[in-house]
């Protein structure tokens, strides 16, 4: 039996790893090299010219004399950790197949609870503010998913302690294979979040498939063509061709994040599911992940705390 390339992509090893990302120059370079591609450019006045100031680890600009940190305006913003810390959490992050918990992070990269959960918070906003801006185009498979904590209570639709998200995925018109995933939270199963959301991530034209749900009509108010497919519920509906690969990925996402995390705070469910939506979408290119979500996470403003712990998590 062939192997599954994607699957068996060697991606970045942890040897490869340390000899790239190893010293604390070796991180900086990096930063330097992902944030200044051309050369330092000052962000005040726009000046290519600089001295750097050593006992303070900043880059001072000739013209209006302003001084730059590597990090400062980015999601790495007032850390006080080692910036081999932060390569090492990207490297975790990106490159296990499954979610990490931020409990398994604090024993991987060496730090308290606390930190470890606001590393991976921070970076899975970047993810998140990366992919917002990105469209779907061509033949979409589409399903409504909720996920959430088991707690006592309402089962099933519209239960209280779980957070309803809709699978969107893009797929090859001839071979129907997928292309790119979107997993996006919406307020509810409703006509006016699936037009808004097909109207900001689906092109004009696109040829939506999905089940029966009324909801999912309204993709035709932004163009699209609808085609729905009233199937059964249950097995025989999720075995229905025409939602091979959305059910595919529903069944992916739950295993990934649901069988590492013991629970997720429901205003944090847009990050978790923007991990597993920017790794897929980059399956393809495993090993250059780690530049790839550094240069974003220097192109991403800072999130202060506050901002980041909107409800309590234990993800």
């Amino acid at each position: 039996m062939a192997k599954n390339s994607v699957q068996f992509q060697t991606g970045l090893s942890l040897p490869k790893f340390l000899e790239r990302y190893g010293t604390e120059a070796q991180c900086r370079e990096a930063v330097f090299k992902l944030r200044w591609p051309a050369g330092f450019v000052c962000p005040v006045c726009g000046n290519t010219t600089y001295c750097e100031l050593h006992s303070r680890k900043v880059y001072q600009c000739h013209h209006c004399h302003a001084q730059t940190s590597l990090t400062s305006g980015t999601i790495f913003a007032s850390t006080k950790l080692p910036l081999t810390r932060w390569f090492l959490a990207i490297y975790l992050l990106t490159q296990h197949k499954n979610s990490i918990s931020a409990l398994q992070l604090m024993r991987e990269i060496g730090v308290s609870y606390n930190t470890a959960w606001k590393i991976k918070h921070k970076l899975m906003q970047v993810m998140l503010e990366r992919q917002q801006g990105e469209t779907l185009r061509g033949r979409i498979e589409i399903d409504d998913a909720y996920i959430g904590g088991e707690r006592p209570g309402k089962p099933g639709r519209g239960a209280h302690h779980k957070a309803p998200f809709i699978a969107v995925v893009e797929t090859d018109a001839e071979t129907r294979k997928p292309q790119r995933i979107q997993l996006r939270a919406v307020k509810g199963f409703r006509s006016t979040e699936i037009a808004r959301y097909a109207r900001d991530h689906l092109a004009p034209g696109c040829v939506v498939v999905s089940d029966g749900l009324a909801c999912f009509a309204a993709v035709k108010q932004a163009g699209c063509v609808h085609v729905p497919f009233v199937c059964e519920g249950g097995r025989k509906g999720a075995e229905n061709a025409s939602f091979k690969w959305v059910n595919t990925t529903l069944g992916n996402v739950k295993n990934a994040i649901t069988g590492t995390l013991h629970s997720i705070g429901l205003k944090h469910v847009p990050r978790y599911l923007a991990k597993f939506e920017y790794r897929f979408n980059r399956r393809y290119r495993l090993g250059e992940m780690i530049e790839r979500l550094a240069y974003a996470g220097l192109r991403t403003p800072p999130m202060p705390y506050r901002f980041l712990r909107l409800a309590e998590d234990h993800g």
